[in-house]
């Protein structure tokens, strides 16, 4: 909770004096069964027009400010509930963004969504029902109880079995209902990621014809969420009879003791009209007090899961005093393992001792899950290694800042994305004070010219997100081309040629070894025409390293390599190649 409210940041003035207001608008409220009173007793039965004429306009005054109070407790209520809000999913994003890979796998994406989005908005609305009804129903309950002991104590005392009654009923009830909202939330993220796979994967669904079997998937889902809501909702119905019973209670025994007082002559009409709006305004105090406790069981749930993403510390820090300029492009795996499950026993890669020279172009090649892609993540520290170390520059990469080694270590990984915007707005991603002519460049280097020539408005052309109106090969060229720009020391690849044909792949790695001759590449690829010309080629196999030799070495030592070789040229070559 308390790292949840320091997001309140500038708006807590707003919420001192919504409570202020909304305390002042209770003080009006409770003057005026008072004056009733006096208007009943003192005007009406003694047919004193003066004191009716003086005690009406005091009421008219009482009841306009209490207008106002209550206006201005609205408007800074609804102003510190949004900005809290606000600021909430501000801490929640820049937080995020200090994810490394290992922290952002805790969380599911539907998790984080829902927790940006349903989850703030529950605690928006009850931090908003806290700051007014919260402080308004206590103050309206203790002053209507106080304004009844001064009228009547006998009667008073009969109040408060119906206050006891209402407080067990409302407690057990908030109780059960709690338990019931803590499993509601863990359901709503299991429909945002049926919707989300859904949504993001729809071409693949209907080309699967898959709607049938999704559309049962979603309903499974929303139904376990409206059973839940069901089940929580018909607890919460029990509020309305209790708060009925009380009422009705209440109302029968003032009515049958105040009649015996006010024929004794202990109580007077005006003190018994007033009475009943006291009772009418205590119970009301209580109902509006259960809502909020149903509001805060709700938001406590939603209050723990922001928790949880606010309390989360990167796992990768800064050192103290960082390296902020990067040598060259040397890299070094000093007897590196590593592991994604810290003291686990499995080892993405194990033994990895392997040293690459600034500006070589090396490739890297193996089976489905040997390590390739884990062993270029750890170059640019998105993940520590578990064992040894990783050197960059001749500088172990956890001494870096690491946005300087970040920047100098440029990297296309397999899943490439691009953002809405323009085609000149997903390149300067690389670079973003790029001039356009550098970008023409990086794109002729990435063969990207060739298809955003022929797009009516060239490199202004909007990209969709995702990139979902561009081809695999296109957006791959385009992702390469943003790399390019960076001028890095490092470039890795991670199979990001494959949606290209060889031909294109030739020129892509021509290109560069004619635009930056001095970076340090690191070629991830499926296919030996892709490495082939590389000045050292790494066999990978089961995070081990099999072979590291250039590719005529490699077909006369290695078994893998040249198996691999072999089952390319027999099975008819690449895909663009002749047979």
């Amino acid at each position: 909770m308390r790292n949840v409210l320091k997001q309140l940041g500038q708006y807590r003035r707003d919420t001192f004096i919504c409570i202020s207001m909304a305390a002042l608008e209770v003080i009006m409220e409770i003057l005026l069964p008072f004056i009733t009173a006096i208007i009943i007793d003192e005007g009406l039965e003694k047919a004193d027009l003066p004191v009716v004429y003086r005690y009406g306009i005091l009421m008219v005054v009482l009841a306009f400010l209490s207008l106002v109070f209550g206006a201005l407790s609205g408007k800074f209520a609804a102003s510190a509930a949004s900005g809290f809000s606000a600021n909430l999913r501000s801490a929640i994003y820049n937080n995020i963004q200090t994810f490394s890979f290992s922290n952002i796998d805790k969380f599911s994406v539907p998790g984080l969504v829902t927790r940006m989005t349903t989850d703030i908005t529950n605690v928006q609305n009850a931090f908003m029902m806290i700051i007014r009804i919260a402080v308004r129903a206590p103050l309206q309950l203790v002053f209507s109880y106080i304004m009844c002991l001064i009228i009547s104590p006998p009667m008073s005392l009969m109040f408060l079995i119906a206050v006891v009654f209402l407080v067990v009923v409302l407690g057990t009830i908030m109780v059960v209902t709690l338990k019931i909202f803590n499993q509601v939330f863990q359901k709503y993220d299991d429909l945002n990621a049926s919707v989300q796979e859904n949504v993001s994967a729809i071409r693949v669904v209907k080309a699967f014809v898959r709607e049938d079997y999704e559309n049962q998937k979603f309903s499974k889902a929303s139904a376990n969420l409206c059973r839940l809501f069901v089940k929580a909702e018909g607890l919460l119905a029990f509020n309305n009879p209790a708060m009925m019973l009380s009422v009705y209670f209440c109302i029968l025994s003032a009515s049958w003791l105040g009649a015996q007082f006010i024929v004794s002559g202990t109580l007077s009409s005006g003190d018994l009209t007033s009475l009943f709006s006291y009772i009418m305004s205590l119970l009301m105090s209580l109902m509006m007090l259960s809502m909020v406790v149903v509001m805060i069981s709700i938001s406590m749930a939603s209050i723990r899961r922001i928790s949880e993403v606010l309390e989360e510390k990167p796992d990768l820090h800064n050192p103290e005093e960082p390296v902020t300029e990067v040598a060259d492009g040397s890299i070094d795996f000093d007897h590196v393992s590593f592991s994604y499950k810290r003291g686990s026993d499995k080892h993405a890669l194990t033994d990895i001792d392997l040293h690459i020279r600034s500006g070589e172009t090396i490739g890297v090649i193996g089976g489905t899950g040997c390590g390739k892609s884990s062993l270029v993540n750890l170059i640019c520290r998105l993940y520590d290694v578990s064992e040894g170390a990783v050197k960059v520059g001749g500088v172990d990469v956890r001494q870096y800042d690491m946005e300087a080694l970040r920047d100098q270590v440029s990297v296309v990984l397999q899943k490439n994305t691009l953002f809405s915007g323009t085609i000149l707005e997903n390149l300067r991603w690389g670079n973003p004070d790029a001039t356009e002519a550098e970008c023409v460049e990086a794109c002729k280097a990435a063969c990207a010219d060739e298809f955003i020539d022929r797009f009516p408005d060239g490199y202004q052309t909007r990209i969709e997100r995702g990139g979902n109106n561009v081809s695999g090969g296109q957006k791959q060229r385009l992702c390469i081309a943003r790399a390019l720009l960076k001028k890095p020391k490092v470039l890795i690849l991670d199979d990001s040629t494959s949606a290209v044909d060889t031909g294109t792949d030739a020129k892509i790695r021509a290109a560069m070894a004619r635009e930056i001759p001095g970076t340090t590449k690191i070629i991830i690829a499926q296919r030996i025409s892709s490495v082939e010309h590389a000045d050292r080629i790494l066999v990978l196999e089961e995070g081990k390293i099999d072979g590291f030799d250039t590719h005529e070495n490699l077909l006369k030592t290695n078994a893998i390599y040249r198996e691999i070789y072999e089952s390319q040229v027999k099975g008819g070559g690449d895909f663009d190649q002749t047979a």
